[in-house]
């Protein structure tokens, strides 16, 4: 089925997205592995059956943009799990001493060859190769804005007569731009159209968690998707990377120089970002599966809200990282402290086990069933 057809075909429309959070990505992917397995038994289809054979519409920021354009390529899960366990140093290539101390901790030449290896160096945005919609969300530096980019073929900059279309962007460069964490990898310089313009990872955009806006981009006119609104016509299923809300609780006010800030403030950005993400999500659409937020508004599950009936069908799957979160999962032997970072490389196994027992605890055939 071609993209157009996709678009326009009738039925249920189903939405993906998935948040940021580094190496902590590989949490989402065993999560996704659970859901690839569950569909697979559930639909009686094969080993070849793969996400993209279910969803619409993919949307990732940073690490999300990794594996949302990898869902769009038709990868399986497991080709995706391969990707991250061998590719997962080379993501976080510690830059030259002095290169971590002023600009930047990791280099970026080894993920960007790896990238235009796996997508091809002149695959574009608006390639066939693409199976169903895809966003990704970056922050455009150089106009100080965000930039959730996608290969809607009906969206106003990605018109083939414009010189700057967004389609002929290439595909690796974008996802390399998503992921351009700032103090943590340099920032991508893209070429589009006739200007040049520095873009910086999404997660330090509103857009970390793109679950609203993909719901947003899917229904607004303003993007020409203009899919039917309701809990039985659109899903939208949210993938976390882990939340860590203690993560400071011994921080004193001394401790909070220029480095700590530096070093803070995009892990900062990305937890507002997916909790306000969530909370909208939760507020106009019929929320079936997620944590509770916080201690006032609990998990919002079978509650009342300003839109009734509600304009989607909401899953949310996340982890708590800290010592009460991961006993809750049944994982006592992992330490808080070695899953949190966004660079946990040596952790690896640790975070795979977290995102197995989200997966085994949480997601449930019960939650799609009305949209197989």
């Amino acid at each position: 089925m071609s993209l157009a057809d996709k678009i326009k075909s009738i039925g249920p429309k189903k939405i993906l997205a998935l948040d940021g959070g580094g190496i902590r990505g590989i949490l989402t992917v065993e999560v996704l592995a659970k859901i690839e397995h569950m569909l697979r038994h559930n639909l009686r289809r094969g080993n070849d059956f793969v996400l993209a054979d279910y969803f619409d519409f993919f949307a990732g920021t940073s690490t999300g943009a990794i594996i949302a354009a990898c869902l769009s390529w038709r990868m399986s899960i497991d080709r995706i799990r391969d990707f991250y366990l061998q590719n997962g140093r080379e993501m976080f290539d510690k830059a030259s001493l002095l290169n971590r101390y002023y600009r930047h901790k990791f280099e970026d030449q080894k993920l960007s060859a790896r990238l235009r290896q796996e997508f091809g160096a002149d695959t574009t945005l608006g390639s066939e190769k693409i199976d169903g919609l895809l966003m990704m969300v970056m922050r455009n530096a150089s106009t100080d804005s965000p930039w959730p980019i996608s290969n809607n073929p009906r969206a106003k900059y990605n018109d083939r007569a414009r010189a700057d279309c967004n389609l002929n962007l290439p595909l690796w460069q974008l996802v390399r731009a998503s992921t351009a964490a700032p103090t943590y990898f340099p920032p991508e310089v893209v070429r589009v159209g006739q200007k040049e313009f520095i873009f910086v990872d999404g997660g330090i955009t509103m857009y970390n968690n793109p679950a609203f806006q993909a719901f947003l981009m899917a229904t607004v006119e303003a993007f020409n998707l203009n899919w039917p609104v309701g809990e039985d016509n659109l899903l939208v299923v949210s993938v976390g990377t882990g939340t860590s809300p203690d993560a400071n609780a011994d921080l004193r006010p001394d401790e909070m120089n220029v480095l700590y800030n530096a070093s803070s403030i995009p892990s900062a950005l990305m937890a507002a970002a997916l909790n306000e993400q969530d909370f909208l999500c939760r507020v106009f659409g019929k929320c079936l599966a997620g944590d509770p937020l916080d201690r006032e508004v609990g998990n919002m599950i079978g509650t009342r809200g300003p839109v009734q009936p509600r304009l989607f069908t909401y899953l949310r799957y996340n982890a708590e990282l800290t010592r009460h979160g991961l006993d809750g999962l049944g994982l006592p032997n992992v330490e808080p402290q070695n899953v949190q970072q966004l660079d946990s490389i040596e952790y690896i196994a640790d975070l795979q086990a977290v995102g197995s027992a989200v997966a085994d605890r949480k997601v449930s055939f019960d939650h799609f069933a009305g949209f197989c």
